[in-house]
């Protein structure tokens, strides 16, 4: 029975974690989904908002979790002046030439932030940091349950965003048909601003999530990209549901792997997720359809 309390405890805390994976993943299949833009500087961003965390928290003493909503504004307004301005001359060149620009950006953000913070760790700790609340058997770090529940509302209020509000339906209807969403008079420029903006939201809210759990240093940026990019391949290129379903299964595989393996093994039990699913669905888990 401990046993198989410490499993059920392990596969609990995966789940939370996994919620903002899915978060973070869900923001770089928004915009390939609408842009069909691959953004490398995904995870660069996310340690941006993590940073911006951070200094709320020093500075201002500001809980992650009340900075949450600032951070989110700012980085959805960042993104929409990103892309409109600058990402927006390039969405019509080579793919290669996408793909540079935004390693170029991402290694510009990585490099301002060592510049601005060195190199050392820094980290988060709220009083609650090592509180924990009790679920029958099983004890679960509360500064977990408030980051994933911060993600499942994100989460939700994007969701309801999409099928709610005729600007989300927009989205959506470029997102399937650009050329039918530009016959029919669609700002095109502007949708893809927005969905940009909503991508970075949703990365700056997951790095607020993430802070309290980890340690930030500049050099964190390409782990995290190439996990959503791990993430969203599981889950299906361009769905959201997938994304969700594929930070799930990442979030309990890399805890179980921590748990019954060693902590180094998570990066490669993630990857052999990825081949698996891959094998038997080459499109991901629900590649087949849009969310």
């Amino acid at each position: 029975m401990p046993q198989l309390s410490v499993l059920t405890n392990t596969v609990l805390s995966g789940m939370l974690t996994g919620t903002i994976y899915g978060l973070m993943a869900l923001g770089l299949s928004i915009v390939f989904g609408v842009m069909r833009l691959v953004n490398f500087a995904h995870g660069e961003i996310m340690t941006l908002a993590m940073y911006a965390a951070v200094l709320a928290f020093e500075r201002l003493s500001l809980d992650p979790f009340l900075a949450m909503p600032i951070v989110a504004v700012l980085f959805g307004l960042l993104g929409y002046g990103l892309q409109r301005k600058f990402i927006s001359r390039f969405i019509h060149r080579p793919e290669h030439i996408q793909m540079l620009l935004m390693i170029a950006l991402a290694t510009i953000i990585a490099n301002g932030l060592l510049l601005g913070f060195g190199p050392d760790a820094k980290s988060v700790q709220p009083g609650y940091a090592l509180d924990s609340i009790a679920l029958g058997p099983m004890l679960v770090d509360k500064v977990r349950v408030f980051a994933a529940a911060a993600a499942m509302a994100a989460t939700a209020l994007l969701a309801a965003f999409f099928r709610l509000t005729l600007l989300g339906k927009a989205i959506r209807a470029c997102a399937d048909n650009q050329l039918g969403a530009r016959v029919a008079g669609l700002p095109i420029g502007r949708l893809y601003g927005i969905a940009f903006g909503l991508g970075s939201a949703c990365v700056a809210v997951a790095g607020c999530a993430m802070v309290p759990l980890i340690d930030v240093t500049p050099a964190l940026g390409p782990s995290y990209t190439l996990l959503a990019f791990v993430i969203v391949i599981v889950g299906g290129l361009g769905s959201m549901v997938g994304a969700l379903l594929g930070g799930l299964l990442i979030g309990v595989s890399e805890a179980l792997a921590g748990m019954m393996i060693s902590p180094s093994a998570k990066g490669m039990v993630s990857f052999g997720l990825l081949i698996i699913v891959l094998l038997v669905k080459p499109q991901g888990l629900l590649g087949s359809g849009r969310s």
